[in-house]
Order: structure tokens, then sequence, then C-alpha cells
């Protein structure tokens, strides 16, 4: 475009700058109009996410009042925690199958490179710094590292040869050091960005987060170094900047092993993440999946009362002064209150997100003091002594490494289920999955339900039809719209269909709804009609004595909030680290929408039916399996798995997309629409076992007319 423009003003300059003008300026109103007016969707997100953030920073730790109520309370909160990183159960301790391939020394220290296995085939490079001389077990440093790549001709050789600087110095003065690869900037390059660089949204379903990953791999290099005769297993320290900072504070909430922890640039809280939209700056590996919802606070607390020194820089773009400083005080009240408050230090230093000299000497103090009782000043800077290529482990990767697809496997599913034999059995299968799914997926819904102030906000009688539109309060700050539409005679419908909207159905209804009522939709964008859609609406409707009811959960139509891309995969991001998703909420929002139909008088007992279409079927069998007042479910082109959406926290470690659909068919009667039998023969088989079709239940296939 800048061309054209530069082109046309050479030869025509004054003519064509007005021409160009007025085009632009066309351009632009045409394409501000064809936008979706995102501002209501995105005040009410932008209320919710402050109070849900604040809820769960007030009530961060605010339940201990004792040192008694702390040590209650840690082992609970470290099995929600190793649940939430994909630990729980803990990994077998497999052979490790450590192995050094390589040794070099220099300036009075030893590098062994080596490499070893925290799981079968999951490798973990790194390197053993070592003091040129050492004969008694040493004080040693496990140092995990932060986000560095360092590759040279298409060859990575791990961001351990990027932080080398701490190792040569912990070896220089009498430590042992190993230093570790992550994950994704390892010699094997996994993937930590999954969720909003690639798009693996599975990642929430299937309960894996890479902060697992980078948790087990850490708990294991401590494996490795208490099989070697140079470690002291009572002096182990750990430390690491900004992603290390994180994996640091994962080990030291998981793992007492660790005597004493400087972690540097790794963590902030969720006002910080969520609130501040600090959230972009940061990969998959700084979170856990939520779903007792912590704050970061209390993940810091995990390692009280340990030595531990807190640092930050006070320009840090990724973990703001602000946010560390609020951090720091909580967590210095359980030290407190465990009489430890000398053991909790802060150190800030001027600068932004760098590993800069000024933060790297109290962190050797700190170490000095709590693993050699040395209080003597630090008067040797950190420096790098190698060349990238001398620290490499791997002169050749191995082929059987699952480090990148380990996403698909750390993580274990739910077993394949089993087919009940009775009645009786079915019913303990039925409630053990909805329990789990309360717990594990849906943990982020409210505790208590509000009242749901159903108000009519605007009524109209046209073309024989009659449209009513309430709202209803699904959540606090979440105020919602159903549409109702009938004969415009109708007193007392027989049945209410309810229909669970996705963008691309309310671009639809809004189109047919327009041409008949234009009046009441005259704010909604796009402006189009489609004359169609609403004739085939008036003459279903004009022969029957059903209500259509439809319902538009939040993020959508009216209520539609940012659709640029890193906007939508920040706002899901920040559904995930308040313990939901927003496939998730608009489940819950359906549940709202269900309960507010039956409070209307006229619909009390009236039977109703739901239905949804792709990812929004998968939302409405899930609302059903929660709210059972609904006597036929029709789900068209419902996935077959969860892999593309609907994306619940955990689902996969519950269940199956089959097995839902049998447990609506136990409340329901459900017709799969455009389906084929071969993918649904779970519950069709447990249909027929079950005897469920005399009772006027069970599933059924409509098979696709393509």
């Amino acid at each position: 475009m800048n061309e054209l423009r530069k082109s046309f003003t050479k030869h025509n300059p004054t003519a064509t700058r007005i021409l160009l003008t007025g085009m632009f300026i066309l351009l632009a109103s045409t394409l501000e109009a064809a936008r979706p007016d995102t501002r209501r969707g995105d005040q009410m997100l932008g209320r919710y996410f402050r109070r849900e953030t604040a809820r769960l920073r007030d009530r961060c730790l605010a339940d201990i009042k004792l040192a008694k109520d702390w040590k209650v309370k840690r082992p609970v909160f470290r099995k929600q925690l190793l649940e939430m990183l994909g630990l729980d159960p803990l990994p077998e301790r497999t052979e490790l199958k450590a192995t050094v391939t390589g040794r070099v020394e220099r300036d009075h220290i030893v590098v062994e490179k080596l490499h070893f296995q925290s799981r079968p085939g999951l490798y973990v490079t790194g390197c053993l710094f070592l003091p040129e001389k050492i004969d008694k077990p040493a004080p040693t440093i496990l140092y995990l590292c932060g986000h560095a790549n360092v590759k040279k001709h298409g060859i990575s050789y791990g961001n351990k040869a990027h932080y080398q600087h701490h190792g040569c110095w912990f070896a220089r003065h009498g430590y042992v050091c190993l230093i570790i690869d992550s994950l994704q900037l390892g010699e094997i390059k996994g993937v930590h960005k999954g969720t909003n660089s690639l798009g693996r949204w599975w990642w929430n379903n299937r309960g894996y987060t890479p902060a697992g990953v980078e948790a087990w791999n850490a708990v294991r290099a401590l494996d490795y170094l208490e099989s070697r005769k140079e470690v002291d297993a009572n002096r182990i320290g750990v430390t690491g900047r900004s992603g290390g900072g994180i994996y640091s504070w994962w080990l030291l909430a998981i793992d007492d092993r660790p005597k004493a922890a400087a972690p540097v640039a790794g963590i902030t809280d969720l006002q910080d993440h969520i609130v501040n939209a600090r959230l972009r700056g940061h990969c998959d590996c700084n979170r856990m999946i939520n779903i007792y919802r912590w704050d970061y606070p209390l993940l810091a607390a995990m390692a009280a009362p340990r030595p531990v020194l807190l640092c930050n820089t006070d320009r840090d773009h990724h973990f703001s002064l602000d946010a560390v400083c609020r951090l720091h005080a909580k967590v210095a009240r359980i030290y407190k209150l465990l009489g430890a408050p000398e053991q909790l230090g802060l150190v800030i230093t001027p600068g932004p997100h760098k590993d800069t000299q000024s933060l790297r000497v109290p962190v050797f103090a700190w170490f000095n003091q709590y693993l050699k009782n040395d209080l003597s000043l630090i008067d040797e800077p950190a420096l790098p002594r190698f060349e990238p290529e001398e620290l490499r482990a791997f002169a050749e990767l191995p082929k059987d490494e699952k480090n990148t697809r380990i996403d698909e496997t750390f993580v274990p599913v739910a077993p394949k289920p089993p087919m009940p034999e009775s009645a009786e059995q079915w019913a303990v299968m039925r409630d053990g999955w909805l329990c789990d799914l309360r717990k594990k997926c849906f943990a982020g819904w409210p505790e208590e339900s509000l009242p749901l102030d159903v108000r009519e906000v605007a009524s109209a009688k046209r073309h024989g039809l009659q449209l009513r539109v309430y709202e209803y309060t699904s959540q606090p700050t979440v105020r919602l719209p159903l549409y109702c539409i009938g004969r415009a005679n109708l007193t007392k419908p027989k049945s209410v269909a309810i229909r669970v909207l996705d963008q691309v159905g309310w671009l639809d209804f809004l189109a047919a709804l327009r041409e008949g009522f234009e009046a009441e939709f005259a704010g909604e964008t796009p402006a189009v009609k489609d004359p169609k859609a609403f004739a085939e609406l008036r003459n279903a409707a004009a022969k029957s004595d059903q209500l259509i009811v439809f319902i538009v959960p939040r993020g959508i139509g009216p209520t539609l909030w940012n659709q640029r891309k890193n906007e939508v995969s920040r706002i899901r991001r920040c559904f995930m680290l308040l313990g939901q998703t927003v496939d998730g909420m608009r489940v819950w929002d359906v549940r709202r929408a269900i309960q507010a139909v039956r409070d209307l008088p006229v619909l009390h007992n009236t039977p109703l039916e739901l239905s949804g279409r792709g990812v929004t079927a998968g939302v409405a069998l899930f609302a059903l399996l929660f709210e059972p007042d609904v006597s036929r479910l029709a789900l068209e082109d419902l996935p077959t798995t969860f892999h593309d959406g609907p994306i619940f926290l955990n689902v996969d470690r519950v269940l199956k997309m089959p097995q839902a659909v049998a447990l609506a068919g136990g409340r329901s009667r459900v017709t799969l629409l455009g389906a084929e039998e071969r993918d649904w023969k779970y519950p069709l088989a447990v249909t027929r076992q079950l005897d469920w079709p005399i009772k006027g239940l069970g599933v059924f296939v409509a098979p696709s007319t393509d």
C-alpha cells in the first residue's frame, strides 16, 4: 500500500494525495463498520477478571492464622500442586541411565557433560561443574535455566551453555553445580509455548503443562546429585532466573531436599498476570493447571521455613516490582508465623529483565551463608569460560527421545471404561464421574448461585411472532441475554426448544431476526438480513405450540470480546489461570440460562429440549449433566474427542466424550445428528445394556445425510 501511494504521488502529487486520502478514509470507515463492536464484551470481561482475581488474591493464605495451621495444610497443598502439575500420582522413579559423555577442564574447573532420563525417553542434558580439587562431599547447587536459545548452524547446545557462568563461579568457590537444560531450549527441542503459539489448547483437557515436566526433571536431577560422591546431600541449594526462577519455586514446593534457594525474576501474582496483562510475556511453563485456584504467594510459601532469597530488578517487564513486593509481604507473614522471618530475603536491584551482576552477587552470598556458613565478601564476578560446543552432551541426538512429543504422554488419561452390568453399577460409575468432573474440571464454577434476577428488557409482536428478550445473571458482573420466540397468540407452550448458539449461530440468528425485528437489533453488527431464514422461522412457529429460546453464552454475540488473535489467546489463558476455561464457563452460562427459563412463570413445568452444534454441542451436553431437568438433547456434529473442543481442564483425565454422552443418555433422550454409529459404540452399548429406550432415555444416532 505504501509503494502504491509513492507511485501515484510521484506522477500526480497534489491530486493523488487528495484521492488517496479519500480512499484511505473510506477504507477505514468501511472496515470499522464491518468490525463487531466488542466494547460491551471487553468491559464485562475486564470487570469479571478483576473481580475473580481479587477473590483469589484475598483468600490466598488467609486461612493460615497459626503455625499449626500451616503444618496441617502444607501436605494438602503439596498434593494439590502435584495434581495441578500433572504429577499425581507421581511418575515411577525409573532408572536414570545417567551417562557422562565428555569432560573439559579450564581455570580450576572440571566440567562433566552428561545426560539422564527422568522418565524412559525423556532426556535431560546438563553439565556438572566441579572444583579442580575436591576431597570430600561439597555443598551443591542445582541451577535451572531460563529461556536462552544457544544455537549454531542448526545445532542446539542448550541453555546451559548460556548460563554456564553461574556454574563456573560456583565450581571456582568450592561448590558442585549441576546445570540442566530446560525442555524447550535443551539439546533436544521440546515445547513450552503450546497454547498461545501452537494452539494446543488440548493441553488443558489433558491436564498437561510443561511446568510439570520441568518440576519432574528437577526432582530427578536431585536424585542424580545424591548418587554422586562429590555431593553433600544435606547441603543442596537451588537457583535459576526467569524460567529457571519459576522452576525453582516448583521444586521447592514439591521436594524438601533443597536446603536453601534463591529464585531470580521468576514469580509474580495473578493480578500482574491477568489484570495487568503481563501474561502475554509468559509461556506455559509458568503455569499450573489451576483447578484449586491458587494465587502465586501460596506457591512461594511452600518453601517456608527454608532460607529463600527472592530476587528481582525494579524495571522487569515480566515480573513487576509491585507484584514481587505484594507476594513477598504475604509469604513473609508465613515465615514470621513459623519463627523464621530472617530466612526470607528480598533483593531488588536496578535494571530490566536481565541476568545482571548486581543480582548474582546477593545470590552467591546467600548460598555462602546458608550452605557454607561463610559471610566473606564476594570479590570475583561470574564469567563464562567455555565455548558452547565444549558443553554439548550429545554428539548425535537419541532416536528414542520423547522430549519433542512428551505432551502426548506425560499425563495419563482416563482408562477405558467398563460396561456396567446393572443399573446399580452404572449409578456408582455415573456418580464417580460427575464428582470428578465437578472437582477436577469445573472447580472454577461459583460455589453458590446468586439470584438469577431475570428481567424482560424488550418485547415486540410482528409478522405473527412474539419476541421477548430477557437478561439474567450468570455470575456477578456477567449479565447475559435470552431470546424467546413463538406464535404471537401462544399463551401456554407445550414445549420449549433451547438452542445454544456459537458465534456463527449468533450471526445466522441475527440475520434472520433482523428481517422481522430490525428495531430490536438496531445496535448489533453486522447489519445483515436473511429473509429466507426469517420466513422459515416464522412458518415453523406458526404451526407449533413450541417456544424457541436462544442462549448466547459469554464472549458471543452481544458480549463478544476482542477477537484479535493475540487477545483471544490471552483471554483463554487468563481463564485457565483462574482455574476455568472459556468453554467451562459457557457451560455454567447455559446451566444458568436453563434455570432462568424455568424461572419464567409460564414455563415452570413445560418440557425442555436442548440443542447445540459442533463445539457448542459439547457445551450443551455438559450443561445437561448438571441440569437434569431436560427431557431431550439434540447434538449436531458433536466432536468425538475433546482434542479440538470443547476445552475443559483435566477432562481427558476423567472421561472421554462417548462416556459423557452415555451419562447424558441416563438422564435424557439424546440424539446425535450427523453422527456415525462406529464413533459412539460405548453409549449405544450402555443404552442397550440398561434398557433405557423403554424409559424414554438413551442415546440414538441420526446418520449424516452428506
